[in-house]
């Protein structure tokens, strides 16, 4: 029988790479964040471009991620937690390209603004606080990433964005805005919105990772508790 040590080595070799790369995705994600918070807040056009700078970054090691994993998969087979450590690795991946594609999105409105804010105080606000959450999310997927532990969640954060979302909606009904100006900015709002729908699926992938239950499985169990 022939000796895998050095099959072995370099599979996990490959593996603490893939799990370097994460961890540097997850922190250009919260740099993101906050340059994006900066930028919507201070209609900061060199916070803006950061933005559009650090998104390009992550859709890069996105795409580098996403080719290492095709290679262990094909090359290495790997089975039980291997496999699971691979396929987690990209899913969380996609979910920080797809957080990053969100926070483009909303400095692209800051760039179509600027020099202006991007809306009057009462429409700021909101949006203002929309991003801190974002921004807030992203450093505990850091963080979870990075200790391969689900770190310690917000439970209040989803019914919060929630009730930002609704305060901007009404602030837009009231601002005599024209339609496509109301229209954007509900749309940065979504955007804001949806990357906490973003971090949390990273929370629950990395709790999968660390006990083997998988994503549907935390949510069901979620509502049975919030149920009971």
């Amino acid at each position: 029988m022939g000796d895998n040590s050095p099959v072995r080595t370099q599979f996990t070799n490959e593996l603490v790479a893939l799990t370097a790369d994460l961890t540097q995705m997850c922190r250009i994600t919260h740099e993101a964040a906050e340059r994006m918070t900066d930028a919507l807040a201070g209609a900061d056009l060199t916070a803006t471009y950061e933005v559009f700078a650090l998104d390009e970054r992550l859709q890069a090691m996105y795409g580098a991620c996403e080719a290492r994993t095709v290679v262990l998969l094909a090359l290495q087979a790997p089975v039980a937690r291997d496999l699971r450590h691979v396929v987690t690795a990209i899913q969380i991946a996609g979910e920080l390209s797809r957080i990053g594609h969100l926070f483009s999105g909303v400095a692209d409105q800051v760039y179509r603004s600027h020099p202006e804010p991007v809306a009057a105080t009462p429409i700021l606000d909101p949006l203002g606080a929309m991003a801190e959450l974002a921004a807030a999310a992203t450093e505990r997927a850091e963080r979870a990433v990075t200790t391969g532990r689900r770190s310690a969640t917000d439970e209040d954060a989803p019914a919060t964005m929630r009730a930002l979302n609704q305060k901007l909606h009404t602030a837009l009904s009231d601002s005599g805005d024209s339609t496509d100006t109301a229209i954007a900015l509900a749309l940065v709002g979504h955007r804001l919105a949806g990357s906490l729908e973003h971090t949390d699926r990273i929370a629950r992938l990395i709790h999968f990772l660390d006990t083997g239950i998988p994503p549907t499985a935390q949510i069901v169990a979620d509502e049975e508790e919030e149920a009971s």
